[in-house]
């Protein structure tokens, strides 16, 4: 089962674009609340301190440029597709 590797152990190559750092919190209404998101320095900071982290653990990464408007486009080659939220580990389970 491919789900017991890790990115490591399959080779994978990691995309990290920054604008996916962003916190909009929709549960209140329509439009995205960013009330809760960092500020862009402490922003640029974390995202750069995660980017260093992957590479240190010795996987290959690429970026996109902070606080830059990028087009990004994915073909996904693969059975599934995770979306990952920090916010779950806060979120009591069902």
């Amino acid at each position: 089962n491919r789900f017991n590797l890790s990115a490591l152990d399959t080779g994978a190559e990691l995309l990290v674009v920054s604008q996916f750092t962003l916190y909009g919190d929709t549960r209140k209404g329509r439009r995205p609340d960013f009330t809760k998101a960092a500020p862009p320095d402490q922003a640029q900071r974390l995202y750069e301190h995660t980017v260093g982290l992957f590479r240190d653990a010795g996987l290959t990464v690429a970026t996109g440029v902070f606080q830059e408007h990028m087009q990004v486009s994915l073909q996904n080659d693969g059975p599934v597709t995770l979306m990952l939220d920090s916010a779950d580990r806060h979120r009591p389970r069902r």
